[in-house]
């Protein structure tokens, strides 16, 4: 019981010392899209509208797959760290980058036609034309952010976190005052805010190359640049789109309830305090992705070191850490609800109508923080195909009828189109519980090693198409749980 215990105490440790830090990182750099939001939300209600509509088209046809894909990363390169193959992150990495860069092509030419598209859908027309504007301006932070999600996975999956959040912190500090004189000084508006946001990932990205670069920490897993990078370009994609389908169907779900927003009576109050709301459980949700990415990296790299144990004993340590912190931020969040509202806008019926939403945002903050926690189990374990079939189910067959009910049918209006998705959640988690309680951590560790260690072609192929038998393995344990 003793040894039990101090092995608890000493994984607490770690996994302490690396979620905290993650968090920050997770926190900081989503806090440039909040404060360019900010910034020009305080330009009036339909600049407020058109950027949330410009951030919300952004993020579902591109930020979220280059995001999803990076989840590819989190396998690859957490298990090969945990089978000391670390020559394989640096040409990971980079075959990451090639095809990040290559998929940021067609998205370009598709945020060409931002406005119309929007209109085509029914957006406001004046809403429309701003949105086209930011979304034009934002094209070149969208290869930054390319490279940037490649490179966070690099550091992440060998624990180098401190370098993270030093060049994210550097690059928050410069986007607050670069972004003010170009908004309000400049008279920039929202394209300066779009501009704003380029530079500082830019910066970001630069500052993280010159460390991986120069740094004694990435010797070991700074690879040469070879036609090996060329070759894993296929073991990336076999794992990124199913990863890639994680993030971008949850993701989409979401994007989907504002474009709906839209579509309701007084579109610009509707639209403006759901963009809020999300933004807010959207900054949580940061949070809640940082502990996920550290569960995926302390459960690849044990798997991949053939340690099954360790890596149960970290979900298990940081299930206790997600309800902690959800408990402890929805309180809060709860008693100062009739505040936050004016950090967005100054709007009195905004404000309001935030206030009313913030019992739905603080049950949205736990569910949110058990899903991402039980996705970065399925990242860690190379259960993205599965895990991507759930957020389908959950999203799509249960969470958007549901809100769209609620408010086109209830009436219930954007409320509920919030309670709708904060359903779909609640029903992944249930799905997604099971399917970790139904691991089998010894076989996942013994895969995981032998997947790390190979080096040849054929092998890399093999590797490809992920852990065999899978849905067998989850079919046949199932029946076999008592819930």
């Amino acid at each position: 019981m003793g040894g039990k215990w101090m092995e608890s105490m000493k994984e607490l440790k770690k996994v302490g010392a690396l979620a905290a830090p993650v968090v920050a990182v997770t926190v900081l750099q989503y806090l440039l899209f909040v404060v360019s939001i900010m910034m020009v939300g305080h330009l009036g209600e339909l600049q407020l509208s058109g950027v949330s509509i410009a951030t919300s088209f952004a993020t579902v046809t591109g930020l979220c797959i280059l995001f999803g894909m990076c989840g590819a990363l989190e396998t690859l390169c957490g298990q090969a760290y945990g089978a000391q193959q670390y020559r394989k992150l640096g040409t990971y990495t980079y075959s990451a980058i090639i095809c990040l860069l290559i998929v940021c092509v067609p998205i370009t030419i598709l945020w060409v036609f931002t406005e119309k598209i929007l209109t085509l859908v029914g957006q406001d027309p004046a809403i429309s034309h701003v949105a086209y504007r930011y979304a034009l301006s934002f094209i070149p932070a969208l290869f930054g952010y390319a490279i940037l999600q490649a490179l966070v996975r690099y550091f992440q999956t060998q624990s180098l976190i401190l370098p993270m959040l030093y060049t994210s912190l550097a690059a928050l500090c410069f986007h607050i005052p670069f972004c003010w004189t170009l908004v309000f000084k400049l008279g920039l508006g929202s394209i300066g805010a779009a501009f704003s946001m380029a530079l500082s990932i830019f910066l970001n990205v630069t500052l993280l190359a010159l460390y991986m670069k120069f740094s004694s920490k990435c010797d070991k897993t700074r690879s040469v640049f070879s036609k090996q990078v060329f070759h894993s370009t296929r073991v990336f994609f076999r794992f990124a789109l199913p990863s890639a389908a994680m993030v971008c169907l949850e993701w989409w779900a979401a994007e989907l309830l504002i474009f709906l927003s839209g579509l309701l009576p007084n579109p610009k109050l509707e639209t403006s305090v759901l963009s809020i709301c999300f933004s807010i459980t959207y900054l949580h949700f940061s949070i809640s992705y940082g502990i996920g990415a550290t569960t995926s990296t302390r459960v690849s790299n044990e798997l991949g070191a053939g340690n099954p144990q360790a890596a149960k004993m970290a979900v298990w340590i940081l299930v206790c850490i997600t309800v902690m912190e959800a408990i402890i931020v929805g309180t809060i969040f709860y008693f100062c609800r009739n505040i936050f509202g004016y950090v967005f806008s100054s709007d009195e019926e905004i404000v309001e109508h935030v206030a009313d939403m913030v019992p739905f945002m603080c049950l949205s903050f736990f569910l949110d923080g058990l899903q991402s926690l039980l996705s970065g189990v399925a990242r860690g374990c190379g259960l993205q195909n599965m895990a991507a079939v759930v957020k389908l189910g959950a999203y799509y067959l249960i969470g958007a009828p549901v809100g769209a009910v609620l408010a086109f049918v209830l009436h219930f209006k954007v409320k509920g189109l919030f309670i709708g998705l904060t359903t779909g959640t609640a029903f992944q988690v249930i799905m997604l519980a099971i399917i970790s309680l139904s691991i089998d951590w010894e076989k996942q560790a013994s895969k995981a090693r032998e997947m790390a260690i190979q080096g040849d072609a054929n092998n890399e192929t093999q590797l490809a198409a992920g852990p065999p038998n899978t849905l067998a393995i989850i079919n046949f344990q199932i029946p076999h749980l008592n819930h």
